[in-house]
């Protein structure tokens, strides 16, 4: 695997809000990468969020930890072809484009508006970036498609109902024929997810899954999709400590990032 590379000292996000025409507010967020002393590759990639912090339309930690990581390994994303699911606001695929990647950023097909702003996200910043619906779990046409030598998902295990903070909490307090019974739960939540991520990998030999989440998704129960998808973790770094100070200041959480490819 690829080094880190020097990532500088960016400025940290600047953000400023407005009425948009849509039914709720909206905000822009402004996220640098590089030093504007360092060298002539550094750059904002703006986003356009939602107020109400809707999930799919909102920057989270675990996006602002992935993005950063992908410039950190710019070289490598060099002239790739990269493919980012759940994207939302898009923060990691953009950083992807950036730095000359060849992007397709995805979400589920059932929302409209997230596919919409993330063509407008990408108008924004002057990118080139397809959209593409894709519904993990649905093997449609588009699927086919693609051809992917990078994965990233940022915080894609995720459950925006709280099932699985529910799930875990009985886990740890249930008997025994009741852990099974809740494991299964937890693990028919993210099936759909490591069967698209292990098809997408199977699709492009040498292809690799990058991503960013918080430890409360449970990495053991993780571990054990990864074994059923035939797939491994080759590597796995403390989200903060690749982070520049400027910006882990305003982050929280414990975040995890994991390369994963398959197990052949």
């Amino acid at each position: 695997m690829s080094n880190n590379t020097d990532a500088g000292d960016p400025s940290p996000a600047v953000t400023s809000s407005s009425p948009s025409s849509n039914l709720h507010m909206t905000t822009t967020s402004r996220h640098y990468f590089g030093s504007s002393t360092e060298n002539s590759d550094s750059f904002c990639i703006t986003i356009v969020e939602s107020m109400k912090e809707d999930y799919g339309l909102f920057v989270w930690p675990c996006s602002i930890v992935l993005a950063e990581y992908v410039w950190q390994q710019r070289l490598r994303f060099s002239g790739v072809s990269v493919v980012e699911l759940g994207a939302g606001t898009s923060l990691p695929g953009l950083v992807a484009a950036k730095v000359g990647s060849d992007v397709t950023l995805t979400d589920d097909v059932n929302r409209p508006e997230v596919l919409a702003n993330m063509r407008r996200v990408s108008d924004l910043n002057n990118l080139n970036c397809n959209v593409m619906g894709l519904t993990w779990g649905l093997w449609d046409a588009d699927i086919f498609s693609i051809h992917p030598k990078i994965i990233l998902g940022a915080d894609v295990l995720y459950d925006t109902s709280g099932r699985i903070i529910l799930y875990l909490w009985f886990f740890f307090h249930s008997d025994k024929l009741k852990k099974r019974f809740l494991l299964c739960m937890y693990l028919l939540a993210f099936d759909d997810l490591f069967a698209t991520v292990a098809f997408l990998l199977q699709n492009s030999p040498g292809s690799v899954f990058i991503t960013t989440y918080h430890n409360r998704s449970g990495h053991h129960l993780i571990e054990f999709l990864m074994g059923k998808w035939r797939l491994k973790c080759v590597k796995l770094l403390d989200g903060f400590s690749f982070m520049p100070s400027t910006k882990a200041s305003g982050l929280s959480g414990n975040i995890q990032l994991a390369e994963i490819v398959l197990n052949t």
